[in-house]
């Protein structure tokens, strides 16, 4: 997709970066990406996508903004409490980058409802806040075929990865789902919400600007991808590390219960999502 003489001089940062270029900014302009969540990782992610100039953005969230989101859910102004979040979102990015566009989905995402509305995107990333709906997302990309970055919060840990399940590795193993990683959520209250545990504002914004590098490097082209790689991310000590996993043959989505190698031990159970 050509770049107006205006998009060449926003964009002139990329345009001399050997890895993303003209090629690579025009990919990103061509690209879909939907976003599930316009809260703590789902904003920073939002405003990122959005001036990088992906072309199109979805966005998926059934909230509206409080008072208690503004330290941390920063594309939301104090204007906008009250507000469906993808109504204030959608705003925020019009005045960000007026070539960008937006496709609002005002409900939540579930089982039912996600094939249909993660068909006409290209990558997933889900910042959602609550188990049911980080499982149906994974499990819809799967189905169909769709790269899905993932993130959550702690307190005061973060965490980020990248399942490309519909794809083989090097090694011709299926890559792995993220129900290798988690098989399966945490029993129901065994993990303290945001409003009870509480979340460091400023780590939301590291984790979802973590949240669009990946996207961003995934549809301009460069660079390794966080498959089989999960970004740790300890805001205390300020400590980052790497936990590598693999393919599980007896995982419900491409497992096919013969292992052909030796999978890394599961994580455990997800964060919980803020």
């Amino acid at each position: 997709m050509a770049l107006s003489s205006e998009e060449v001089e926003r964009y002139a940062r990329h345009l001399v970066l050997r890895e993303v270029g003209g090629p690579g900014q025009a990919r990103l302009k061509a690209g879909r990406v939907l976003v599930i969540g316009a809260g703590g990782l789902g904003a920073p992610l939002i405003q990122y996508l959005a001036a990088a100039g992906i072309g199109t953005i979805g966005i998926v969230d059934d909230d509206t903004v409080s008072l208690s989101n503004l330290q941390r859910q920063v594309i939301h102004g104090t204007p906008d409490v009250g507000r469906p979040k993808v109504e204030s979102a959608a705003d925020a990015v019009g005045r960000l980058n007026p070539h960008v566009r937006v496709e609002i989905h005002p409900c939540r995402l579930t089982p039912e409802n996600a094939p249909a509305l993660l068909a006409d995107y290209d990558l997933v990333a889900d910042g959602s806040d609550n188990f049911s709906t980080r499982y149906a997302v994974s499990d819809a990309c799967f189905a169909g075929k769709k790269p899905l970055v993932t993130a959550a919060l702690g307190a005061f840990d973060g965490s980020l990865t990248t399942i490309r399940a519909h794809e083989t590795g090097p090694d011709g193993r299926p890559n792995p789902t993220y129900r290798c990683l988690f098989p399966s959520p945490p029993p129901p209250g065994s993990v303290a919400p945001c409003a009870e545990a509480g979340v460091l504002g400023a780590l939301a914004g590291v984790m979802g600007s973590l949240m669009a590098m990946e996207v961003i490097r995934a549809l301009a082209g460069f660079g390794e991808p966080l498959v089989g790689r999960l970004l740790m991310v300890d805001a205390r000590s300020m400590r980052f590390e790497t936990l590598h996993y693999a393919w599980d043959p007896d995982n419900p989505l491409n497992g096919d219960g013969v292992r052909t190698g030796p999978a890394a031990e599961p994580a455990g159970h997800p964060p919980q999502p803020r």
